[in-house]
């Protein structure tokens, strides 16, 4: 089965890449990047009809424009920029944090038998924490979400880790444990 699951993810990228030469290309693109402002046009009556859409071309020339006039960083003058060290600094905390959770090494703590139900498990929640979070954002911000997914995903750590040191003394604390591996991958999707 499981050779079978894993070959169905396939199957998303076939029909993208059977059915993306039927689909126009961007209007922004066809215009900014490739300066073809009668592409553009063609591309816009074939995505919203016929009709004016001078206005939608209007916007996007006021784009380029704005695009323009900005200047584009290297990556050692994004490091030297003292403007954007705190941004930077901010990332890499961030990213750094990310790598390591040891989320990865939690689950191989785990007996074999439970491991397959575990992977399930772990891909449902970043599902459902995707579409969780697509919705809290706007409500919330990402700040709220970042401290607050940082903190339950501490808190669900230290709990984990009681677990997984009591887990040869009950047999369900191995349950326990992986209901917070899920809490803490859709803390883990929905904050950082």
């Amino acid at each position: 089965l499981w050779p079978w699951l894993l070959a169905s993810s396939g199957l998303s990228a076939l029909v993208q890449l059977v059915t993306l030469p039927f689909f126009p290309d961007s209007p922004s693109y066809l215009l900014i990047q490739k300066g073809n402002e009668e592409a553009c046009r063609k591309a816009i009556r074939k995505l919203w009809g016929e009709g004016d859409h001078q206005a939608e071309i209007d916007d996007i020339m006021k784009e380029k424009g704005a695009m323009t006039s900005t200047k584009t960083l290297r990556v050692l003058e994004v490091i030297k920029e003292r403007s954007l060290r705190w941004q930077l600094y901010i990332l890499m905390t961030v990213m750094t944090t990310l790598q390591l959770c040891g989320i990865n090494a939690v689950e191989s703590k785990f007996e074999e038998y439970l491991i397959p139900y575990v992977s399930l498990g772990v891909g449902l929640c970043e599902c459902l924490s995707s579409i969780l979070c697509s919705t809290l954002i706007d409500r919330f911000g990402r700040k709220v979400l970042l401290w607050g997914g940082y903190s339950l995903m501490c808190s669900v750590l230290a709990l984990l880790t009681m677990t997984l040191s009591l887990q040869h003394r009950f047999f369900w604390m191995h349950y326990f444990s992986v209901i917070l591996i899920f809490l803490f991958v859709v803390f883990y999707g929905i904050g950082p």
